[in-house]
């Protein structure tokens, strides 16, 4: 019994910790002791219609054995809007019975908030949309820091196992170092549909004297077999115990595949405790939203 409850307990920690990562300032802490959060929704535009606060508390039980207890907080929401809401985070809890849930209830209040963004003014949100796209292309981007171009996307989603492809070295990006107390992070992407892709990458990688000089070398991979309809996943921790399965729980949070994503860090001299794996996961992010 005393497992399983350690076994929640971390899970609890590593579903805490990806989702603080993905939502950034959107996510608040209200009570660490009593496991009470609280997480500000909106419906993705630069100057939101519709918001909401969804108010969560942890139980010992959840994810394995009891839901979470929550509150949906807008002062739009009442009545049927609140219990078609509250319907459909059941149905999500009942469908992923013992998986952390969080992320999906997000996901699904925002897709709500943009329904109904949508519904409210079509013309004016498709405008928004574009400005938005347009306004990103000008980005400036700092040295050796090299964002995902359109059809390195595209090419994440096509399967080419047995194809010519398959043999080339795919492309690889380097995020944006965080550096916090002397200890760097730094994260490297590459579009990959098979592991022997993956053995390729990392080779590559090792070839720069100074990924090879880090302290440890994360990485995680997911590739999904079409024929087969599953996943191929793996993790390496290098050294640095349970980094490289929560870089793939980030992963499978935000659900991407065909990617490969290696966490380098080079250690300062001063023990970080959990923040190290706060900017693991943030560096991972980073990458992989870009």
């Amino acid at each position: 019994m005393a497992a399983s409850d350690t076994e929640r307990a971390q899970q609890q920690i590593d579903e805490i910790e990806a989702l603080s990562s993905i939502y950034g300032d959107d996510w608040c802490v209200v009570d660490e002791d009593e496991k009470i959060y609280c997480i500000k929704i909106s419906d993705c535009l630069d100057q939101p219609k519709w918001t909401l606060c969804l108010q969560v508390i942890l139980p010992p039980g959840y994810p394995t054995a009891e839901p979470p207890i929550y509150q949906l907080n807008a002062p739009w929401l009442r009545g049927q809007d609140y219990t078609e809401l509250a319907n459909s985070l059941e149905e999500i809890y009942v469908q992923n019975l013992g998986e952390s849930i969080l992320y999906l209830w997000v996901e699904k209040i925002r897709e709500v908030l943009i329904e109904k963004a949508q519904s409210s003014d079509p013309e004016l949100d498709i405008k928004k949309t574009t400005e938005e796209i347009d306004e990103d292309d000008g980005d400036d981007f700092l040295l050796d820091y090299q964002p995902i171009q359109e059809d390195q996307i595209k090419m994440l989603n096509c399967m080419t196992s047995e194809s010519q492809e398959d043999e080339e070295l795919p492309p690889i990006h380097h995020g944006n170092p965080i550096t916090d107390r002397r200890s760097t992070f730094q994260a490297h992407l590459a579009p990959v549909v098979t592991t022997r892709q993956v053995k390729r990458v990392i080779e590559k990688l090792y070839e720069n004297k100074k990924i090879a000089s880090a302290t440890h070398n994360i990485y995680a991979y997911r590739i999904y077999c079409e024929d087969k309809q599953t996943f191929l996943q793996d993790c390496e921790d290098d050294g640095e115990t349970a980094a490289g399965g929560r870089l793939l729980h980030l992963m499978q949070i935000l659900n991407v595949h065909n990617v490969l994503v290696v966490v380098s860090r080079w250690y300062g001299g001063i023990l970080l405790g959990p923040d190290r794996f706060k900017h693991i996961n943030n560096c991972a992010r980073n990458i992989l939203v870009e």
